[in-house]
Parts: structure tokens; sequence; C-alpha cells
């Protein structure tokens, strides 16, 4: 009996304190006697009202309440909520994250009262453990967005969009008369009207129908929309971007260094049609070169706050899709005006750098100028060139090489990381569908481009960041790694033998590279340099400079790419200022933008990690049955993640349908375990998988073990 009493207490407690909390969260600025809170909440009885003064102690020595006298309470903190944006995840929980970055706060499902992901909201913290802090969500101080993608589902008087984006959490209902024709199975873009306190689901309008669902061109513009991503440009942009003289007056060029008959060429992917930037190489008189490293002036073209600049603003980035670019720019500008085409007369902002034979810059220097490419190499050229091929330009292309080599060496000496990209490729016949996919490698002439593009934008940000009279600026920030994370790295890299030095923030990158030396050739590369990329800060757009930890920089910048990237074209303008010592007040401006430039570039990153998903699960969808070698990618509480041979292609096994015993995760030793046989997955293990299923809507591949 007192057993069963035991429990039933505990279950009233547990529910009154729900209860109890509310009443103080709703009361933010209160101070509540025990005798107002059983009022508030109509307790009458001597037990429970007992039970609430035991909770109300409780809660104190938890931190949620604070004392104001013997039997006065308020919630700890009083009003000061923390404010921030909050990241959902697919299970309905969520992050928030803080405008500070400081500790992020956990969200249980039942806590985040209905914000969306994406959301500025306004926090309570009510628990502060060792690890973590969680709250509720006390207030959205305002949507992300309140249009979303999905697939209409019809009932005779209304219809329901179940969103593309799993982090959702909530299908939106849609009168009949906003359905504006969609039918069942279409793909529409749906805005939420209103969201009644008396309702599960918020209502909406049908904006607009895409299409059937399956269609790549339908998924594609999808995967935009849930970013928060336009997929066209507004009519007055493109207007202003049409009217826009293309025509380089005299007067502009005289004012300008003439490099035209300097040799110079441009390096790019093979289906590239924005040219950002280009390369020139001479002799000086001294036994010197001066190589320069020219980049589109498109500040010419985009003013400050006009139309075209208002949306590059918005829009922040290019976003790379399989098999499109989004731009940020029209296509007048970004693939015609602005592009370093061969053979034309291009406006640029130029870095001019003496270089003696060691590859040690002895000058350098900043002007506006005019070029002429006279040749556009894709990098399977040029890595031709450096592997042997004859060309006109081949020595220069040699001595660039050289050069960029004995730079990367320094960086790599100075503490720079050494990861190495592997990024998928699709091939694509002539109606869009994948053939064939390929894991790109970062190749000499990548690498080539790569140090001079960093080269030009250390020096920038040095001569911007330097000196007592500093600038307004937009500084690319990498932080140091957090030593908790680099633990955890650590514990997870034990399992291969491996261990990295973590006492030492300064010592950490060198002893990350030496990692990578060491398991090169290993079969769980491609795992641990994904892990330890993971273990790392994201890098950011800030006012205040701490460096770029990644790159071994005290002082860096974005430059080289302002067709694609809205903070180079920001730099470009204050660092026009700064050399012609003219200058206007920025205010707290500068700072906002780097907040939205950061969060639409993880919005970028996102919409084509999708795209990516979206795209392997096509080339797989009719291999279903098929069985493939593979490693084990990741793992999770709920499956295990394969990458399969030869197509690269990802997919997951979930835990519940592996047969003969029960499957669990262990987070500590990060690998699945028989809860009988104890026989476990880690990272790194072969694998043999089937294909059972795909879904195009989830991006998403089920797997089946084989030979268990």
């Amino acid at each position: 009996m007192p057993k069963k009493k035991g429990k039933s207490t505990n279950k009233a407690k547990k529910s009154l304190k729900y209860i109890v909390q509310k009443v103080f969260e709703t009361n933010p600025d209160s101070v509540l006697t025990h005798k107002q809170v059983c009022t508030l909440i109509d307790v009458k009885e001597n037990a429970l009202r007992k039970l609430v003064f035991e909770l109300l102690e409780d809660m104190v020595f938890m931190g949620t309440l604070e004392r104001d006298g013997h039997l006065s309470f308020r919630l700890a903190g009083g009003n000061s909520w923390i404010e921030g944006r909050i990241e959902l995840t697919n299970r309905g929980s969520g992050y928030v994250v803080t405008d500070d970055d400081e500790n992020d706060i956990y969200i249980a499902p039942a806590n985040t009262e209905r914000a969306l992901n994406g959301d500025r909201v306004k926090v309570s913290v009510f628990r502060r453990g060792k690890t973590r802090l969680e709250g509720r969500v006390v207030e959205i101080v305002s949507r992300e967005t309140e249009q979303f993608v999905g697939t209409i589902e019809l009932h005779p008087n209304f219809g329901f969009l179940i969103p593309d984006s799993q982090k959702m959490g909530t299908d939106i209902y849609v009168p009949k008369e906003h359905l504006k024709g969609a039918k069942n199975g279409d793909k529409c873009l749906v805005k939420i009207t209103v969201w009644p306190k008396s309702s599960k689901n918020p209502y909406g309008e049908v904006i607009e129908v895409l299409g059937k669902t399956g269609s790549h061109d339908v998924e594609m513009i999808s995967i935009l929309c849930n970013q928060g991503i336009s997929y066209v440009f507004p009519e007055q942009v493109l207007t202003e971007s049409e009217e826009l003289d293309t025509h380089i007056p005299a007067k502009e060029i005289s004012r300008r260094k003439d490099l035209r008959n300097i040799l110079t060429f441009t390096i790019d992917p093979i289906d590239a049609r924005d040219f950002d930037d280009a390369l020139s190489i001479q002799t000086l008189e001294n036994g010197n070169t001066e190589i320069g490293v020219h980049i589109a002036d498109v500040s010419f073209y985009v003013h400050e706050n006009n139309e075209l600049d208002n949306e590059a603003q918005k829009r922040a980035n290019s976003v790379y899709l399989v098999d499109r670019v989004v731009p940020m720019l029209p296509e007048k500008l970004s693939n015609i005006v602005c592009s370093l085409r061969p053979n034309e007369d291009k406006l640029c902002f130029s870095v001019l750098f003496e270089i003696n034979h060691k590859g040690e810059v002895i000058n350098h220097s900043f002007f506006e100028t005019i070029i002429h490419s006279d040749r556009r190499y894709t990098y399977e050229e040029v890595q031709e060139i450096i592997e042997g091929k004859d060309d006109e330009n081949r020595e220069n292309v040699l001595y660039l090489d050289k050069m960029a080599k004995i730079l990367r060496k320094k960086r790599l000496k100075d503490g720079a990381l050494n990861f190495s990209s592997e990024e998928l490729r699709f091939v694509l016949n002539s109606v869009g569908e994948p053939v064939e996919v390929i894991q790109k490698t970062s190749k000499d002439a990548h690498k080539l481009i790569e140090e001079f593009m960093l080269l030009a934008n250390k020096y920038v940000a040095l001569f911007m960041g330097k000196g007592k009279e500093k600038s307004p600026f937009v500084y690319r920030i990498h932080d140091r790694p957090d030593q908790g994370k680099m633990e955890q790295f650590n514990i997870f890299i034990q399992q291969f033998g491996q261990h990295v030095e973590t006492s030492d923030p300064k010592k950490i990158g060198k002893s990350i590279n030496t990692l990578l030396e060491n398991v090169e050739n290993q079969s769980y590369f491609s795992i641990i340099q994904s892990m330890a990329i993971r273990s790392m800060a994201k890098a950011v757009y800030n006012t205040q400079n701490i460096g770029h930890y990644g790159l071994g920089f005290p002082f860096y910048t974005h430059f080289t790419s302002p067709i694609r990237r809205y903070a180079d074209l920001i730099v470009h303008r204050l660092l026009k200022e700064k050399l012609n010592k003219t200058t206007h007040e920025q205010g707290n401006h500068l700072s906002e933008v780097c907040k939205h430039l950061s969060r639409m570039e993880r919005k970028a990153v996102e919409a084509e990690r999708e795209s990516n998903k979206y795209f392997q699960t096509v080339f797989v969808s009719d291999k279903k049955g098929e069985i493939f070698e593979g490693k084990i990618s990741g793992l999770t509480e709920y499956g295990i993640f394969v990458r399969m041979a030869g197509n690269y292609c990802e997919g997951m096994v979930p835990l519940h349908t592996i047969k003969g015993e029960r499957f669990y995760f262990d987070a500590e030793k990060f690998t699945v375990i028989g809860s009988r046989s104890g026989k476990t997955f880690a990272f790194g293990d072969d694998i043999r998988v089937k294909i059972m299923e795909t879904h195009l809507r989830k991006r998403q591949i089920d797997l089946a073990l084989v030979g268990l």
C-alpha cells in the first residue's frame, strides 16, 4: 500500500509542477505567496496545499524559483528572459541558440509552445544542469518564415499541407476556399494566416501550386522555399539589372590602374559561368615576381540601397544545388557584366603581391583596376599542365603552383587545419536524371587558386584591422575548439587507436593534422575527418575580430567572391572607403547584417545538403533489393547510417528492423550493441546492406543488414 501511495503522490506532484511553473511564467514580474499560488490553481484541499508548498521548495532548490520572503516566491532571474533562435530537430525537441553565443538551451517537445524552426524566441531557463541548460519558450518574438512547402492532402471540405520539412512539427489546415485549385498530391507553397489558441494546427492559404510531387524541378523549388530562399527575382530587381549601363566610361578607365597588358587568366570549374577572380603574373626588374589577384568589381554596378543591393543582401549568397545555381545577382550581372570572361575588358579590385623566389611576400598594394583576361582555364586543364602537359603558359602555371605550395606549407606549419574536401558530384543526363555519382577530390589546381584567394583575403583583413585607426569591418572568424567537444572527439577516435592533444588550443590544430596524416590511407579516414570537422566551431561573419582558428590567421575576411557572396561586396565598399579616405556611419547596422549573412549561409548549406540527399535517393530508387558493400558513417539511438561503396550514397538501417535481438546505441562508446549477443557496430565498420525502400519526400534511403 505505501508503495502505491508514493506513486500516487509523485504523479500528483509531477502534474502540479507543470501547472505551478506555468503560473510563474505567465506572471514573470510577480512575487507570489504560497496562498496566492494555491488560489490561482484552485487548490483547496489541505493535502494538496501541502504538496504545492513542497513543490515550491523543490523549485527553489532546483533554481527555477527564488525566495522573496519566507512564504513568497518569484521566477528565478525575474523577467530576464534569454532571447535567441530556436533550431528544432526531427523529433520535436529544439535548441535555442542565443545572441551572445553562450551555451545552447535545450527545449523539450512539450515546451516549444508553437515555435517553428528558426523563429526568434524568448526563453525561460528552469534547469541549469552540469552539461546543459533547459528552458521553455515563453514568447515568439518573430517568425522566421510563415510560408511552407509540402504536399496537399485533400478532404471533402478542407485540406492539410503535409510539410516537406520534418522539423515543422505540425500540418497546416487549409479551408476549402483557400486551396486555390490545389489537387490531392500537389506540391504547394502555403502561408500561415492564423493559429487559434483553441486549434492544434495553424490555418493557412495556398500561395502557389508548384506542381506534382516527384518532379525534380518541383522538389528543388521545395528545398529552396523551405529554407526561405527565393527561386525567382522580383520584377523591379530584374528591371534594374536590365537597365544597367554596361559601357565602361573612359573617365573610369583613366582613374584606374590599367593592367590589360599583363598576362592574366581565370581558373574555374568546367561548368562555371560566373568568374569572380583572375590571376596575373609578371617578372619585375629586381627579379621578384608580381602576382595579381583580381576580383570582379561588383560594387561599381551594385550601389548601396538600390533594388539590386537590397535583394542581394536579402539572399546573402548564391546557392548551388545539384542541377542548378540560384544566383545572388541576376544573370546579366553574375554571368555577363561582372564575370571576368576571356578577351573582355573588366573592372576589378586587385591585390598585387611582390613575391621573391622563396615565396615570401615582400610588398603588397590594393588598386581599383581594369584587366583583360587572356585565357579561361578549367581546373582539369591546369591539373594536366601541372602533371606535365605542354601549354603556352606552362612556365607561369608551374611557377604559380610552386608559390602556392610554399604558401600552403607555411600556413600548415603556423597551425592551419589540413582538412581535405570530399564533395559529391552528380553526372546528369539530358533530361536531368542522375546517371553517375563522383567523389570530387581537391588536387593541386584547386589548391593553387585556394592559396592565392586566402592570401588576398588575409591581407585585406590585415589592412583594415591592424593599426590604431580601426575601421568598421566584416571579419570572417572561427573560434577555438570547445574543450568538451574535443574530449568527446578523443573518446570517439580511441576505437581506432588514435589520440589528439586537447589540453592546449594552440596544439590541437597540429595534433589533428598529424592524426589525419596517420590515417590518410585507412578506410576510416573520411569518418574521422568528418567527426573532427563536426567537433569544430562554425566560421561566421562578425564585426569583432577574434581571428580564424582553422586557417591559423589572426586577421581574415571574405574579399574574393562578390558575385556570389554579399559579405565580399560589403568588404569591397569598406576597403574603397578607407583607400579613398571617405567613410559613412555604420552604427549597429553592420553587426546585424553579419548575423543575417551567417544565418543565410547556414540555410544555403542546408539547401545544398538536402539537394544532394534528394539526388542520392533518386539515383538508387531503381535499385531496390540490390545488395551493396558499405561502411558505417553514423550511429544514433534510432539507426545505423551506411555509406555504400561505389555510389557514395548514404542510407539508414533502423535499429528496430534488425532481426534476432534488440540493439541499442551506447553514446559513451559510440557503438550500437546487441542486448543478448553483445555484437557491436562501430563507425568505419565494413558492412553489407540491401536497399529496401526510398522516400523522395523525406529524401531517405531505407537499408537492411545482410548476413548478420
